[in-house]
């Protein structure tokens, strides 16, 4: 029997559409969002299947618009119809340029995280019985965590049978959270999980802040007072 040939040149992808998406009409810039990535976080230009979607943005008139004319405003402005909450009905859609909403996105992420990362927690713990002494020690301890910017996560530790004494370290947690309201204000309640009940602080700025211009402002009065004198 007689081999046919073989050919092992490139095909001709399937259905006729030319490799790598539709190519840019006369006149149109080509679109960013014809190379899809699987990892991209957003869904831009042709890729939007809904058939109408809510624009809002400053560059736009709000409103729910047919998805052709919203993707037309964005080829007449040259930049992008990007879908930022798919999930809406209508979905919502912003018009972008995409690699520079990307990297604002990003941006806002870093400094999220870095804002988080700084965020100090420091514990004090006590006992169900503290006395008096060693209650003022972390008292003033945890005057300077707060006066610095840090969290305070003060717990009561319950041994063995100390556990009885629950309502006990309660009383003491919210004794503490009342002598810091100066410094701090309480996050979360004192809560009992398994054997410690902790209570949270976080620092207070803005009142420091209002007392120190408070005094600023009582030393200017003194001060034209002994002037006008």
């Amino acid at each position: 029997m007689e081999k046919k040939p073989q050919f092992n040149g490139p095909r001709k992808p399937m259905g006729g559409a030319p490799a790598g998406g539709p190519k840019p009409r006369p006149g149109q810039r080509p679109r960013r969002g014809n190379e899809r990535n699987s990892r991209d976080p957003y869904t831009i230009n042709e890729y939007i299947r809904a058939r109408e979607v809510r624009l809002v943005g400053d560059n736009v008139e709000q409103g729910v618009y047919p998805i052709e004319k919203a993707r037309r405003m964005a080829e007449e402005m040259e930049l992008d119809l990007i879908e930022i909450s798919p999930n809406a009905e209508p979905p919502v859609c912003r018009i972008l340029d995409y690699q520079k909403f990307l990297y604002q996105q990003k941006k806002r992420q870093k400094e999220q995280k870095a804002k988080a990362a700084k965020v100090v927690v420091k514990e004090i713990r006590f006992g169900p019985q503290t006395d008096d002494h060693d209650y003022n020690f972390k008292l003033k301890h945890a005057i300077g965590f707060l006066k610095e910017g840090s969290k305070v996560k003060a717990y009561v530790f319950f041994r063995g049978r100390s556990i009885l004494f629950k309502e006990q370290g309660e009383v003491l947690l919210l004794r503490f959270a009342n002598d810091l309201e100066e410094y701090g204000k309480v996050e979360m309640m004192p809560v009992l999980e398994g054997k410690r009940m902790t209570i949270m602080l976080t620092p207070l700025k803005a009142p420091a802040k209002k007392e120190e211009s408070k005094k600023e402002g009582k030393k200017a009065e003194k001060s034209e007072e002994e002037g006008a004198e």
